[in-house]
Formats: C-alpha cells, sequence, structure tokens
C-alpha cells in the first residue's frame, strides 16, 4: 500500500461530548492553547462571552492583521466599512510594516475603525492581538489585501436564523482575483455546502481543497474555545487555526449568496514556502497537527486514506531540499504498513530530469510558472489602469 502515514493517535474518551464547553479551548494534538505566550493564553480567558441581549442584535468584528500592505489596505478597510451589517467594529493590527500601511490605515481611522501598531511579530500573534481587543459577538478575518463583498456579513448573519446551534461556523463562496475584483473566478468545491466537522476535514486533507481565510464567520464562543492563533507556524497558520474552530463547532453551514474575494499575489504571498527552511518546518508542523485533528475526530480506514493523500501532496515541498523532513515521512509512513513515493516527473519532462537531475528541473519548472504567473499579473495590472482611466 502506498503513501501511508500518521502520528500518534488520538481518541476521544468515551462518553465524551462532541466539543469542548465555550470556556475551555480546544485540547489537540501536538499544539495547545497553553504552547501560547501567557499575555496571548490571558487575552481569551480573560475575554466575555456575548450575553443573550447582545446576542439579538449582535456586533460583528472585522480583524484586520496587515504587514507591509501599503497598496492594497485601504481598500481592503472599505470593503469593511461598506458593510451592509451595520453593527461592526473594525480593527487593523500592523504588525511592524517598513512601508505605509500604517500611515494609510490611520487616515481611514474612525468611530467604526480602530488601528493600533505593534512590533513585527507575524500574522498570527497580530491577529491574537486583534481578537484580545475586539468586543463583537461574531468575527470577521479578513487579510489585508482580500476584499468583502459589500453584504457579505449581513447574508451569513442571515443565515443564523435558520439554525438553532450557536456552535456552528459559517463559511462563502471565494473568488480568485489579481487586480480586478470583478474577473474574480469562483470555482464551486467539494467544501461548497453544509458539513460536520470530519467530513469537513476528510474533504479538505483527502482531496486537496481549502477555504479562504476571509469566508469565515466566527461567534465569539467558539472562536474562544479554539483558543489562539498558533505562533510557532510562519504559514498554514490559517488551515490549523480553523481546524481547531471546527473541532469546537457543530459543523459548517455554506452560504452561497455571500462572496469574499481572494486577491492571488502568487510568488510573493506570505503563504508561498519556496526554499526557507523555516517555512518548510512551518508547514510540517501544520500537516502533522492537521493529521492528529482529523484521527481525533474520527480513526477509520478513509481517514488514514486522506491523511496519506494529503502526505503524498505535500512531499515535492520538500524534496530534495529538505531530506530529513521526507525521511520523517517516510518513517511514519512506515509504521502504517505503507511508504510514501519519492515525487517524480512525468512525460516529456521524464528525459530532462535524467539529463539535469531533480534539483534543477524543479527550479526550472519553478521558474516557469512565475514567468506565467508574472506575465498574467502584469497584464491584468494593465487592464485595471486602463479601466480606472477609463480608457476601456
Amino acid at each position: 500500500m502506498a503513501v501511508r502515514w500518521h502520528g500518534p493517535v488520538y481518541h476521544r474518551a468515551r462518553g465524551a461530548g462532541r466539543g469542548p464547553t465555550a470556556r475551555s479551548p480546544v485540547e489537540t494534538p501536538g499544539f495547545r492553547p497553553s504552547d501560547c505566550p501567557v499575555a496571548e493564553q490571558a487575552a481569551f480567558h480573560a475575554l466575555p462571552l456575548p450575553t443573550v441581549a447582545a446576542s439579538m442584535n449582535p456586533v460583528v468584528s472585522i480583524l484586520i492583521p496587515a504587514f507591509n500592505a501599503q497598496a492594497y489596505i485601504a481598500d481592503t478597510i472599505k470593503s469593511a466599512l461598506g458593510q451592509t451589517w451595520l453593527r461592526k467594529e473594525i480593527i487593523v493590527v500592523d504588525d511592524g510594516s517598513r512601508d505605509q500601511t500604517l500611515s494609510i490605515a490611520r487616515k481611514l481611522a474612525s468611530k467604526e475603525v480602530a488601528v493600533v501598531t505593534q512590533a513585527h511579530q507575524g500574522a498570527a500573534a497580530a491577529r491574537n492581538r486583534a481578537f484580545s481587543i475586539c468586543q463583537g459577538d461574531y468575527v470577521q478575518w479578513l487579510d489585508a489585501d482580500d476584499l468583502l463583498a459589500p453584504d457579505k456579513i449581513a447574508r451569513q448573519m442571515a443565515a443564523l436564523d435558520r439554525g438553532t446551534s450557536t456552535r456552528v461556523l459559517y463559511s462563502s463562496a471565494w473568488g480568485l482575483f489579481m487586480y480586478r475584483p470583478r474577473m474574480a473566478d469562483f470555482v464551486p468545491t467539494p467544501l461548497w455546502c453544509d458539513l460536520r466537522p470530519v467530513e469537513w476535514l476528510f474533504r479538505k486533507m483527502g482531496q486537496g481543497f481549502f477555504m479562504q481565510t476571509s469566508t469565515w464567520l466566527v461567534g465569539r464562543a467558539l472562536a474562544q474555545a479554539a483558543g489562539p492563533w498558533n505562533t510557532q507556524l510562519s504559514v498554514d497558520d490559517d488551515g490549523e487555526y480553523f481546524c481547531r474552530v471546527l473541532l469546537a463547532s457543530d459543523g459548517t453551514r455554506f452560504v452561497p449568496e455571500a462572496r469574499v474575494f481572494y486577491r492571488f499575489s502568487g510568488y510573493k504571498r506570505l503563504s508561498y514556502i519556496g526554499c526557507s527552511d523555516h517555512k518548510m518546518e512551518s508547514q510540517f508542523l501544520s500537516i502533522r497537527l492537521h493529521i492528529g485533528y482529523l484521527r481525533s475526530l474520527e480513526e477509520s480506514e478513509r481517514t488514514r486514506q486522506a491523511c496519506m493523500r494529503y502526505l503524498q501532496r505535500w512531499i515535492p515541498v520538500f524534496y530534495p531540499e529538505r531530506l530529513d523532513i521526507v525521511r520523517q515521512m517516510e518513517q511514519l509512513a512506515a509504521t502504517l504498513g505503507g511508504r510514501l513515493e519519492v515525487p517524480l516527473f512525468s512525460g516529456k519532462h521524464v528525459w530532462i530530469q535524467e539529463v539535469v537531475g531533480w534539483p534543477l528541473l524543479k527550479r526550472l519548472q519553478t521558474a516557469k510558472r512565475r514567468l506565467r504567473w508574472s506575465t498574467a499579473r502584469s497584464v491584468d495590472r494593465v487592464l485595471f489602469l486602463l479601466e480606472s482611466h477609463g480608457l476601456i
């Protein structure tokens, strides 16, 4: 059997409930809220839960972490201000930007928009800071270069009336764009529906799909139950965080009319790993945590198979630069009686690989993708500028 791996098995105690209490952060394999700095733990434990009166007319906190986002931060804040859901607060945390992000954000500060700054600590720490300040009954995470459709939050809040659980996680449609939001490409995936936590993770890991960070609307109690963002992670901190939110939830409710515009910045994006050792180690940690989370929900052959496919999909990121991580994957796969397959090029690339070797061919392939992306982005930028000036 090919591609088998999993770390320790975590079983829910017999008779245990579906999730933790609203005041008890999720205890998860490998990462626990106690791993975060004391100040972050205190912030999450000390924050009040929503009251019954507040829940009748909820406030939504739109939380925006920002680092060197001067080109887009104004549009992102304006998309938050433009939400048709009137009871909202917007908190921007500048994470020690070295460009004009902070000054641009401060120009938009108002009664609805609070802007704070901190020394550079990473996106997860900036998000934790924003949550420690917010007062809302629901949380809308929003990256500093993405946009919300004007009725995004209102659509999801309207869905609250159709549910009976306060521990439901609300998601929305999302589309990729570069410069022109109207050209965003909304492509449905198997995650675009109502799902139980285990089914959502099973589909994500087994089929390679994901939901963009800004699609989620999270109840405050659910966010507190999940605990802080994991500041050990420099990449995939959002994927790991929402695994814990899922574990604490009763499942997801997809609201197809709500929309998010996800700006694709290609190889300049924070999540791009490249040859960074630090990012590779962060990604591998997130992978291990993901697998632990899925198997804590269901221990079965199908979830193990999903974990295998998940691992195999990530091997090319580490091979051949980090053979130590690849060896850890192979050792873990062996504990399940299976093996991971070394990534190989196919078709017309086989003979090139034989001549120049895998490392050089991988770099050539990356350079080819960079050129293709850069060309598409440049064309889109020109069209955006022409449209902006009414020339086309």
